[in-house]
């Protein structure tokens, strides 16, 4: 098996993604702030796939050893960088997720939420307790818990392939350009940040992370059939899990509009 066939495999949900009925329904900025507000857990649970695989690449504790796969080490190190201290469009040093919630705040999204769950994660000590404990959209508390469980499993190749092919290339080129007719449309409300990250998303996973992603599994499952298997259908369930976000997302922008 290989990445090809992986690709073949799981086509079929990239496909339902892609062509979702949530990008439909995002009309005006109510419903676009109904998108960030949940879809902020997906940007938030991506960085702690990264840094749980920078954790089994690399070696993060002192004394420092050199870890086993150079190449893999590289690579992740090279994502890392990227992902945890990108230029923001003003030059600064942040955070993909960091630069998420500053566009949330710059076009007038709510965090309050996310704050208050973030707050549960440290004061419980516990993701999984804070997590069924929250207010969050059951699909979204779903979501979230399927990545913790793969994190908790500790399989290296497992928690490469929720973070590979569960990225933030799914979302279509064609929201960049929904966003831009919401600032043509919306000139009160500031999109620049978040029209940033977006592109600046999509273009680092196609032209670098993506590629450097897809040879990481490839390095970590060699010939294992095995290891390729597990690739196989944890790639299924994470697009699955992604599903049931956007799912959730769309549930929430109908809910509100009976409610208007």
């Amino acid at each position: 098996m290989n990445i090809s066939i992986i690709n073949h495999k799981i086509q079929a949900q990239k496909e339902q993604l892609l062509q979702h009925t949530l990008y439909e329904k995002v009309k005006n900025i109510e419903d676009l702030h109904q998108f960030l507000e949940c879809h902020v857990y997906a940007v938030w649970d991506f960085m702690s796939l990264l840094k749980a695989l920078q954790s089994k690449l690399t070696c993060t504790t002192t004394p420092w050893f050199a870890s086993k796969n150079p190449e893999t080490r590289y690579l992740i190190n090279e994502i890392v960088l990227a992902e945890e201290s990108d230029l923001t469009l003003d030059g600064k040093r942040l955070s993909h997720f960091e630069m998420y919630v500053e566009a949330m705040e710059s076009c007038g999204a709510q965090t309050r939420e996310l704050d208050d769950f973030l707050h549960a994660v440290i004061d419980t000590k516990n993701i999984f307790i804070a997590i069924k404990q929250s207010n969050l959209h059951p699909k979204i508390k779903a979501f979230l818990d399927f990545t913790f469980r793969v994190i908790e499993e500790g399989k290296t190749h497992k928690i490469a392939a929720a973070f590979t092919f569960g990225r933030e290339d799914l979302i279509p080129n064609m929201f960049t350009e929904i966003l831009r007719n919401f600032q043509q449309n919306f000139p009160e409300t500031d999109l620049s940040k978040l029209i940033y990250y977006f592109e600046r998303h999509i273009e680092l996973d196609a032209d670098e992370h993506g590629p450097m992603a897809m040879q990481m599994i490839t390095e970590l499952c060699q010939d294992d059939i095995q290891k390729w298997s597990d690739v196989e259908e944890v790639s299924i369930l994470a697009l699955e899990k992604r599903i049931g976000l956007w799912d959730a997302i769309e549930e929430k922008i109908e809910a509100s509009l009976a409610l208007a």
